[in-house]
Order: C-alpha cells, then sequence, then structure tokens
C-alpha cells in the first residue's frame, strides 16, 4: 500500500493519505528562521537555536492524531450551532473526501475537501525573513451559500525548549500574552517570556479581521482544561474570550468571521507567526505580507532559488527512481542536511548542547559543492574555528555562539575526551570545495583555533592549510602499539567506546584517504617537499594496516585496549563491519585481491533485500568495555542494523574495482523512492534517506527511523554522481569515470563547473560497466578521461564512449 505518489513534473511528492505509518515532515526556512512542517500541518518553527529559541511546542512522541504545534479549524454555522472540523485533519480527524499535502520545494501545501468546504494552504518561509507564511483559500464546493468561520491556532513553547518539559513551576510563570491593535484595524496578538518581553516577541497575525482572540490553552479546550484539541469547546461559542494570558499554557487563536461564501465563491486568508525583538522593527513587514501579491512574489521567489539550486546538476539516466532522487529529493536533502546538521529533527528535538557536529557537517558540506559551493565554504570556515590547536577538533558546537564540546565523551570518565575522526574529515571537504572551485587562494584564509584566552581571544591562527597539516599530524602522532590511529572515545561509530589504547582501523584508513588528498592537493600547488613527506606516511600506514588487520577473509575493525581483535572471524559476536571493508578499498590500502575478498565477504554476510548491515552478528547484551552498541538489541542501529551512512561507502568501493552492476544494486536497495510501495513496513518518508533500518536479525527488519539529518543524504548522492556515474571535479577539470550497470545504454548529465555549463552524453555501446574508448569535447577528441577547466561561460557540449 502506497501513502502518496512522486510528480517529477512538478517537483514534488503528493501524501493522498494524512495517515501515514509515521509522521512525515518537510523542512521551510532555515536554521535561521525556520523548521519543520509535518503532512496535517503541524509545525516546529524556531528562529536560530532550536534549544533556546523555540517558539512552537511540537512533542513527536505523543499520538499521531494529537494536536502538535499549530493547525487551522473551519465551522460552518448550522441550524443546531455549529459543525467544526480541521481541514488539515489532524486533530479532529473527520472523514475527508479529498486530501493531499504537497511535499515540495521549502514549502507544504495542504489541499483538502471536508463537508463541501475545499481548503489550500501553502505554508512556508519566505526567503531571508524571520515568519512563516500559511497561505489559506476557502472555497465552497457547495451549490448552497455556508456561513463559515477560520480559526487558526498555535501552541506556543518557552523559548528555553527543555525547561518546558522539565520545570512546570517556573515556565508557566513567565509565560505571557497581549494584543495590539493596529491603527489600520488589524490586531496582531504577541507572545513572549516575561525575562525577554524587550528583546524577543512572538507575534500571530493575519490579512483579515479578528472579531476575537485566545491565548490561554485551559480557557480554549474548556471544561476546566479537561477539553480536547478535537471539539475545542470555546468554538461552540460565538466568540473566543479575549483573554490575555499572564501565565500558564499560552497559545494563539485567531476568530475570522469570514460570514456567507456562495457556491463557487472563495476567501483567502494569510496568517504569520514570527519572532523579532519589537513589532516596531517588523511592521513594515507585517503589513507587507498581508498583501496576497506580496506573499505569492515571496512564494515564487522561493521557488526559484530551489530551481536554481537544482538545476547545477542534472541527470537522465535510464532508472526512473535514480533520476527522481537526483534530480530532485536527494539534493535537496543534502542542502537540508548541511543547514541543520544534526539539531532539529523528529527524532534529535533540538534540545540540550548537541548543535552542529564537526564530523556530521564535514561530510555534509560535500553533498551541495556542486550547487552551492560558497554556501559549503563558509560552513567550512565555521568548522574550522572549532578545531583544536593540536589538530583535534572539538565533536560539536553551537553556531550561534560558536561555543563547542567534546560530545559524548563527557560521560564516561574513564574514556579518552576527543574523536580520532573528527579533524580527518575536514582535510576532504576542503579538498572538495578546491576541486570543485579551484579557489587555491582560500588556503591562505587565517582563521582561529578554538581555544580562547581568559579574554576570549583566541591564542593562536593559522593558514587553512595549516589547519589542515595539523589535523594530518595530530593522527600522525597518536598511534598505539600497531602503529594504527588510537580510538580515542570513539570513531564514526560513535557506539564502540573502548578503554584507552584501542586502536581504530577505520580511522587509519581515513588517515590514509586523507593523506592521499592532502599529496594530491600539494603537489598542485607545487609543494613537493611535504607532499613526499605524507606519501611516506602514507606506505607506513597502508603497511600497518595489511600486517596486522587481514583476517584472511576480511579486514579486522579494532584493536582493544588489551590488544585484542574486533571484528574478526575470532569473535563471537560483531564478526566483521562494513566499514572497514569498503575504507580498505577507498583509502587505497586494500590490494585488488584483498579488496575484492573483502567486499565478497560484505556481500555474503551483511547484504540483506533492506541493504547492508553495519556489522554482523549483533550483541546480544550490555558490555560495558564495547559501550554504546551493546545497548541497542541485536539488529538495531549499530549493533547489526542497516545503518544506512556506510552503504555508499560501499558503493564507491565497489565502483573502484569496476563493479557497476553491483555498485546500483546497492543503490536501488536502500533508494527511498522504491520503498513507496512498500511503505507500511518502512514507515519513513520515501522521499528522503532515513538513518537507519532495522537489520534482520531484528523482528521488524526493514521498517525505517531516523529520517531527512543524515550523512546518508551526501554520501550517497557523492557516491551516485562522482562514482557511479562518474563525472567528479578534480584541480585539472572534470574526470570522466562512469561505472555504470552493464545493460545501461548511456547517461546524460548537465554540469555546472567553474563558470561554464556541461553537455554530457555518454554511450555505452559494448555493454560494460568501466573503461573509456574516447571523449570528445565540442567536436574534437581529447587526451584522457579530463575535461579540462574553460570557464568562458559558455556551454560545451562533451560526447563520451564507454569501451
Amino acid at each position: 500500500m502506497s501513502f502518496g505518489y512522486f510528480d517529477d513534473a512538478q517537483k514534488v511528492y503528493v501524501i493522498t493519505d494524512p495517515r501515514t505509518p509515521a509522521t512525515w515532515i518537510n523542512y521551510i526556512g532555515t536554521i535561521g528562521f525556520g523548521g519543520f512542517v509535518d503532512q496535517t500541518g503541524g509545525a516546529l518553527i524556531c528562529k536560530g537555536d532550536p534549544a533556546l529559541n523555540r517558539i512552537i511546542k511540537y512533542i513527536p512522541q505523543l499520538p499521531n492524531g494529537d494536536f502538535k504545534g499549530e493547525t487551522l479549524y473551519i465551522r460552518i454555522k448550522v441550524p443546531s450551532g455549529y459543525k467544526v472540523f480541521s481541514p488539515f485533519y489532524v486533530p479532529t480527524l473527520d472523514n475527508y473526501d479529498r486530501y493531499e499535502c504537497r511535499v515540495g520545494l521549502g514549502y507544504m501545501k495542504i489541499l483538502s475537501e471536508f463537508y463541501g468546504i475545499r481548503t489550500e494552504a501553502v505554508i512556508f518561509v519566505p526567503m531571508n525573513q524571520s515568519c512563516e507564511i500559511r497561505d489559506i483559500c476557502i472555497t465552497n464546493l457547495t451549490k448552497e451559500p455556508i456561513e463559515l468561520d477560520v480559526i487558526p491556532v498555535v501552541e506556543y513553547t518557552h523559548f528555553d525548549a527543555l525547561k518546558q518539559l522539565t520545570n512546570a513551576d517556573w515556565v508557566p510563570q513567565t509565560m505571557q500574552s497581549k494584543i495590539v491593535e493596529e491603527d489600520a484595524g488589524y490586531k496582531i496578538l504577541t507572545q513572549y517570556a516575561f525575562m525577554n518581553k524587550e528583546s524577543r516577541i512572538n507575534y500571530f497575525t493575519s490579512n483579515y479581521p479578528i472579531s476575537s482572540f485566545e491565548s490561554d490553552r485551559k480557557i480554549f479546550l474548556g471544561n476546566r482544561g479537561y477539553g480536547i484539541w478535537k471539539c475545542p469547546k470555546s468554538l461552540y461559542e460565538d466568540e473566543l474570550s479575549n483573554y490575555e494570558a499572564r501565565r500558564g499554557d499560552n497559545i494563539g487563536a485567531l476568530m475570522h468571521h469570514i460570514g456567507i461564501l456562495e457556491s463557487g465563491e472563495h476567501k483567502e486568508i494569510i496568517t504569520q507567526l514570527g519572532q523579532a525583538a519589537s513589532l516596531r522593527e517588523v511592521m513594515q513587514d507585517i503589513q507587507r505580507y498581508r498583501d496576497p501579491a506580496i506573499v505569492n512574489k515571496a512564494f515564487i521567489g522561493l521557488k526559484e532559488f530551489w530551481e536554481n539550486y537544482l538545476s547545477k546538476i542534472v541527470v537522465d539516466t535510464p532508472d526512473a527512481a535514480m533520476n527522481t532522487m537526483l534530480n530532485m529529493h536527494n539534493p535537496r536533502q543534502c542542502y537540508i542536511t548541511k543547514n541543520w546538521s544534526r539539531y532539529l529533527s523528529q527524532y534529535q528535538l533540538g534540545f540540550g548542547a548537541r548543535g552542529i557536529g564537526f564530523r556530521d557537517s564535514a561530510q555534509d558540506v560535500m553533498g551541495i559543492l556542486g550547487h552551492a559551493p560558497e554556501e559549503g565554504r563558509e560552513l567550512i570556515e565555521m568548522l574550522l574555528h572549532v578545531q583544536n590547536r593540536n589538530g583535534s577538533a572539538m565533536h560539536q558546537f553551537n553556531p550561534v555562539t560558536m561555543e563547542a564540546s567534546a560530545g559524548d565523551s563527557r560521560e564516561m570518565e574513564d574514556r579518552p575526551k576527543y574523536y580520532s575522526d573528527d579533524h580527518l574529515w575536514i582535510v576532504l571537504a576542503v579538498c572538495a570545495y578546491i576541486k570543485e572551485t579551484g579557489n587555491t587562494a582560500f588556503l591562505s584564509k587565517q582563521i582561529p583555533f578554538y581555544e580562547k584566552d581568559k579574554e576570549g581571544k583566541p591564542l593562536e591562527w593559522g593558514s587553512v592549510l595549516e589547519h589542515l597539516k595539523r589535523g594530518i599530524e595530530f593522527t600522525k602522532e597518536d598511534c598505539g602499539v600497531h602503529g594504527l590511529p588510537l580510538l580515542g572515545f570513539a570513531d564514526w561509530n560513535d557506539t564502540v567506546n573502548l578503554p584507552y589504547g584501542a586502536e581504530s582501523v577505520f580511522t587509519a584508513n581515513l588517515y590514509g584517504t586523507a593523506l592521499k588528498e592532502m599529496v594530491e592537493l600539494l603537489r598542485y600547488i607545487r609543494d613537493e617537499a611535504l607532499a613526499q613527506a605524507y606519501e611516506e606516511c602514507y606506505v607506513s600506514m597502508k603497511k600497518n594496516v595489511n600486517q596486522y588487520c587481514w583476517d584472511g577473509k576480511w579486514y579486522i575493525r579494532y584493536f582493544d585496549h588489551h590488544g585484542q581483535k574486533i571484528g574478526s572471524n575470532e569473535n563471537e559476536k560483531g564478526k566483521i563491519y562494513a566499514n572497514a571493508q569498503s575504507w580498505s578499498v577507498i583509502s587505497g590500502f586494500a590490494p585488488y585481491d584483498r579488496a575484492a575478498v573483502a567486499l565478497q565477504s560484505v556481500n555474503r554476510i551483511l547484504n540483506t533485500r533492506n541493504g547492508i548491515k553495519l556489522s554482523d552478528p549483533g550483541y546480544d547484551g550490555y558490555d560495558s568495555e564495547k559501550g554504546g552498541i551493546t545497548t541497542y538489541p541485536p539488529g538495531a542501529k549499530e549493533n547489526g542494523g542497516i545503518f544506512l551512512h556506510s552503504n555508499p561507502w560501499v558503493m564507491m568501493a565497489e565502483t573502484m574495482l569496476g563493479n557497476g552492476d553491483q555498485a546500483f544494486a546497492y543503490y536501488n536497495q536502500i533508494n527511498p523512492v522504491l520503498k513507496n510501495d512498500v511503505v507500511e513496513s518502512y514507515e519513513c518518508e520515501p522521499y528522503c534517506y532515513p538513518q537507519n533500518i532495522l537489520g534482520d536479525e531484528h523482528p521488524q527488519f526493514g521498517l525505517a527511523r531516523n529520517s531527512w539529518l543524515s550523512g546518508t543524504a551526501s554520501w550517497v548522492y557523492q557516491a551516485s554522481v562522482k562514482y557511479i556515474l562518474g563525472v567528479r571535479p578534480n584541480y585539472e577539470g572534470l574526470m570522466i569515470d562512469p561505472c555504470i550497470p552493464s545493460q545501461w545504454k548511456g547517461f546524460r548529465m548537465r554540469k555546472h563547473f567553474r563558470n561554464a555549463v556541461f553537455e554530457i552524453d555518454v554511450k555505452n555501446p559494448e555493454g560494460i560497466c568501466k573503461g573509456i574508448k574516447q571523449v570528445l569535447l565540442d567536436g574534437k577528441e581529447i587526451e584522457g578521461q579530463i575535461i579540462p577547466v574553460l570557464e568562458d561561460g559558455k556551454v560545451h557540449n562533451v560526447q563520451v564512449i564507454m569501451g
């Protein structure tokens, strides 16, 4: 059973049944102001820090049919009083005649028909604005006139979102609301915490006369607060109470008397939910966005942003599901994930100090560099600000205050206070940016290291290149008895937390990959001496990995602090880990014969119809020495689950061995588009990647969770475009190196690259996976597989013949 369909022409996914197996969402706005909206119009909106400047109360753990954050009521005048329902289905749960929620690029559009009333609501945040717009059109579909009222409702949280849940004394005492009358007859319902009333005011208003309002949830629901959102008692009264709450649970409800709608007639109401230091500073914007023409122009501006973003890389392959993902949903998710990191989702609730992860964002940014390279550079610079002078990095930071922490390592006092892989990812990100743009001057930019003096001033600055060199040196000097990098608190797999002295094979391979990238970069900028020194480091680590880590049919994953292997056939549980195999190939450490055998082991032991498991078999019981991985049951998350982030790394490794059929088979296994018809068991949104799927050791094998904010998005996009389709930037130009399914006759790609556009047409007449016979640029054959940098603002035709 499906709950909707893809409309590629309109660049939307259309949800046709609001009763999705799990809540499905879409992001609007940015981390500056925005959040997400679900398929029934519920919303979680914040400005800046989701933990410390939350606006809307949205609690995902509540039942799906419960009110969450924001909704809309309509009431029809009937002889006995009023018929009340929500055109968003939740929270009244009335039977609908038609329901469509269009999940668009930065917006939701909900169209519904109940009781002869059609409602169309477009929900979005205008570019560079701090307000959520809901443009609502109500139409009478019946043949008789109908008298109706429209009542939009929001429920506020305290700005300090966690305190809303942990301090039921202080928070209610501070929540206040006040109505503001405008000269033109409009009304604005404001809300604030007492301590912030001079600097932070939420406002809720519309473009239509408001006859009455409510700001207290208890009064709105009625029955001394025992009323329910399904049928609030106050909506059966002629007017709301006009009560200005001075404590308690603050809401905003606005009564609009639309009056009589004749058959076929419609009325438009535009609501605004925003935040400002004072109403005075935003009054002009409030008045502007009451104009439907201005709202429509803002919506067109949002669409133009996304059209421009997506136009930078467009593909046409023989596989429709791949086209759907690569031309819209995957690059859109990359941008959302780059923007929000792991800060705010259905699963990461924006509480506490997690903020933006250094490792997370260093990987996420690589997914947008072909579309928005300078936005990517800005994020890279932000990340470099939280790198330590010794070359390691703080694990996570608040992008508003730039305060950073060592992450979960603080919670386990007997474990090291750094992650062994964090600082190495930024090497890959910086090199990817320079390959995309050619901007080697960026390497000279001075950026402070994280440590500060008592006055808060940086103790030391260094060039971008110096930051990268420090990262390399940290790992070089931080190795254990086998010459492999020490694990620290953890590596990419946060949940394996071994006591000090443990070594990480993953970090060894990531170090090797970073060294390869640095050697290539240094030779491009003509620093041969350092390139040679790093090449020697690479050879040394390669020797250690192959001498100590080959287990016969695959590479082990760790040495623990006793020197015992983890991820070995000698182990009872956790015998094999996917990342030790894929990254041994990506790094180039694995000789071809070992690489082939290791990937065959992945396919034989770890592969399932729903994706590649991270490890096998799962641990079945808590082990304090191994840490977090053993807190999950077998088949869940990192403990034998299908952790999707690691799947594209296997795809990349397979393309490096020339196995295009296998790489594409792995791609299809996790393509969410192909889950659309089995979504009852999969449950998550079929238009974005989740973080994980339960593995075959779990009774709910195939169930997905933690959608949207996942490194899976960036890496699948890179694996698809750069390795399967094989169009990837390097310092000299565009490398053309496809590794595709043998049955494909070819594919096309339009790629913007350094102020030129390349129309690439790949032909595969011999039905092979990998190999290039001929490349023609504008009709002339070139040597090799690299399209040179042109930067002439023109469109160029590239013909590629595989063979």
